[in-house]
Formats: C-alpha cells, structure tokens, sequence
C-alpha cells in the first residue's frame, strides 16, 4: 500500500511489527522492510537517476531507520517518521546524481538541441520501441534531475506518489503552504521546460524521441542490449500507485505529470543486497535481540 496516499491503513500494523521487532522477531523486521523498501528505493532511483547508487542510498536509509527503531514514540505516523529519515538521509546524500544530459534545464536543452534527429520509418519504430521508450525514460530522468535536491524530492512525493498535502508537510517538515508552494514552483519548472521542448507535451516541438534514438545509441548514452529504465520486470508508478480523488492540478501539469508516472518502477529486489544483509548479521542481531 503506498504511504503516501490519503487512506493509508497500515499504521497501527506497522506499530504491530515494530513492537515484535523490539520483542526480538526476526520476521517482523522482514515483514516491515518489505513494506517499506519498494517505496525508499524508487524514491531513491528518481533522485539519484542510477539504480546501482539508489541500492546503496536506500540500504543506507533503511539502517537508520531499524537502528533508531527504538525511539519511535508513536506520537506521529510511522510513515511520518521514517518518511522523515529518508527525507533526510537523501538530501545530506553527497553522491553526484548520474545524470547522462546535464544538471540544468538550459543546458539539457541545448544538448537536446545539439543531438542529432534521424527520421525512422513505422518499421523502425516498431522494430525500436524498447529503445525508444527507453530515450523517452531516460529524457524525463534528466529533468527531474536538473530541479534542486528539495525541489525534486517534493515533486516526486507531491507529484509521483501523489501525496496529499498534508502528508507531503510532515515528511519534509515545513507547512502546507510552503509545501504547495515549493511543490508549484517544480511542477512550474518542468512545465516551462517541457512545454517549450518536448514533443509530448507539444506537438509543435520538434524533438521527438524516436528521432533522438540513433543518436543516443551511437554515443553510448542508451545501450539497447542492456536497457536502464526499460525492463520487462519493471512495473510503472502508474500501475503501482491507486489515484487519490483529493489530488488536482490543472488540465496541463496532468500532462506531463502522467508522463513521469509511467516512470520505471521496480518492484522485486535481490534480498541478499538489502534485506539478508541487515537481518542476518550479528551486530544487528545483537542490537535487536533478534532470535
């Protein structure tokens, strides 16, 4: 269930498995991360645009949270709280976001501009569409990385997770009205960015995705026999997260915040790397009495 929408249930069951975790269960600790981890890690992907760092990122968010397990009063959501850790945990992150275009809107347009366009035929296209998909994908991941750090942390629980306000404040600890401002002036940026750029959004651009594929492909910026965003094992934001009644934008920020919705989102992870490596170690074992 996503812990960001507005009829989350999972509350009093996530106190449930922390109290069993405190008491020494192993498979409460199991129980929670698997909760909690699809949503830390694909926040974490979008933020940092590489799915090798993104590991690393929410492996190192998850530790801080089952270590601080124990201070977890119940005087807020569990949501809020280890919301708050990740929050935090990714903003302080020092790692340099992969970012295969550039770090500014300016200039990703002027890269954009600089690529080369070759025309496909229908065929082609057909032949290319994991490619081309994969172009589109990896363009919107530029984007999102030229907003700021807090900028694009807010726009991907405002925007992609669809939070509600409310739960968008308490995460980033400042109020609602700074938050649907700050939320605004990113959906603003990607906006004016997109709709004076992107075919998608305006037919009347000229860059177009299948045109820009030979190119990226011929300089190594996508390699279609090993696809970053664009696997058969990946749902989409999209088909993972239910549509919240109390989230509204207008007619164009639904535009292209549809686009980024259907983002790659991975549901399935190598356990040894995130969940075996923190449950079977002794130090941790030790710290949580785990039997």
């Amino acid at each position: 269930m996503n812990p960001f929408a507005k009829s989350y249930q999972s509350n009093n069951s996530d106190r449930e498995l922390i109290q069993q975790i405190l008491e020494g269960k192993k498979s409460s600790l199991n129980s929670l991360i698997e909760r909690h981890q699809p949503y830390i890690y694909n926040i974490a992907w979008k933020m940092i645009g590489d799915p090798i760092q993104a590991e690393d990122l929410t492996q190192e968010a998850l530790i801080k949270i089952i270590s601080n397990l124990s201070s977890f009063k119940g005087e807020s959501a569990f949501r809020t709280w280890a919301y708050r850790i990740v929050k935090n945990q990714f903003l302080n992150d020092l790692k340099k976001p992969s970012n295969v275009f550039m770090s500014h809107f300016e200039d990703l347009g002027n890269a954009l501009d600089n690529a080369t366009s070759t025309d496909l035929t229908e065929d082609e296209k057909n032949e290319r569409e994991e490619v081309i998909r994969e172009v589109r994908l990896q363009c919107l991941s530029g984007m999102l990385l030229c907003l700021t750090k807090e900028q694009r942390l807010i726009y991907i629980i405002g925007d992609i997770f669809a939070a509600d306000h409310t739960i968008g404040s308490e995460i980033m600890e400042i109020s609602k009205d700074n938050f649907r401002m700050k939320l605004s002036k990113a959906r603003k940026d990607l906006y004016n960015f997109m709709q004076n750029k992107c075919g998608l959004v305006d037919k009347s651009n000229p860059c177009r995705c299948h045109k820009k594929v030979t190119f990226a492909t011929q300089n190594g910026i996508v390699n279609a026999k090993n696809l970053l965003f664009n696997k058969k094992e990946f749902s989409t934001f999209k088909a993972q997260l239910e549509s919240d009644a109390n989230y509204l934008v207008d007619e164009s920020e639904v535009k292209y915040s549809e686009l980024h919705k259907e983002h790659s989102y991975k549901t399935t992870f190598e356990k040894k790397s995130f969940l075996m490596s923190i449950i079977n170690d002794p130090d941790w074992q030790s710290k949580l009495y785990l039997n």
